[in-house]
């Protein structure tokens, strides 16, 4: 059996995906959780194989759950399953340890095929972020901004672009407020911005946060 995690935080989104995954005779849901933190305390648990995780949730998101989890169990294949379009972040977390990444409008022909395909420890890529990742390996091929930033970048950057402030990021992400004011600076000199309004602008205009 593939012991899978379903972490969003819409309740009905869960209990469809709980519904649909459970008529699949070797797959069984063993967890639950409506966010981040949640997501970490069943990593902590133990007895599992796979977990589908959300981008977009409140509290710890899917992003900052990534990075947590990566940190405690690196073997552990991580799904992303967000209603964001895949261009806008796949790239991006997979590069940063997601195993996958599948939009919530994908077929569920799809999603069934991506999890045995992380299961096996194989990563699960659509033929749009295949080509996205070859053309950033090309010699004149250009990517998005937000795609040269690291884990802890993309995470200063996301928190910073939806209206938080330095101080309360540098308690969420348990940082000195010198160091997220660190990342910033290479944030904003990676991405050519001046501003935090302009980091929100960019992020609005790549469809990261709505």
């Amino acid at each position: 059996m593939i012991r899978i995690a379903i972490v969003d935080d819409h309740a009905m989104v869960r209990a469809g995906l709980r519904q649909f995954l459970g008529d699949e005779i070797d797959f069984e849901v063993v967890a639950e959780a409506a966010d981040g933190r949640q997501a970490l305390d069943i990593v902590r648990r133990g007895e599992l194989d796979v977990m589908l995780l959300d981008i977009s949730m409140p509290g710890q998101s899917g992003v900052d759950a990534l990075a947590a989890i990566r940190a405690r169990a690196p073997a552990l294949p991580v799904l992303m399953l967000s209603g964001f379009a895949e261009l806008d972040y796949a790239t991006t977390l997979l590069r940063q340890g997601a195993s996958g990444y599948l939009n919530k409008d994908c077929e569920p022909a799809d999603l069934v095929k991506a999890i045995r395909t992380v299961h096996r420890g194989r990563k699960y890529i659509t033929a749009a972020v295949a080509e996205r990742l070859a053309e950033g390996l090309g010699a004149g091929g250009e990517q998005p901004l937000h795609e040269s930033l690291s884990e802890r970048e993309l995470q200063v950057f996301l928190r910073l672009a939806q209206g938080e402030t330095i101080g309360h990021l540098a308690t969420q992400l348990c940082l000195s407020v010198k160091t997220v004011s660190t990342y910033r600076s290479r944030v904003m000199e990676k991405m050519h911005l001046a501003s935090n309004s302009d980091l929100t602008h960019y992020a609005l205009t790549h469809g990261l946060i709505r």
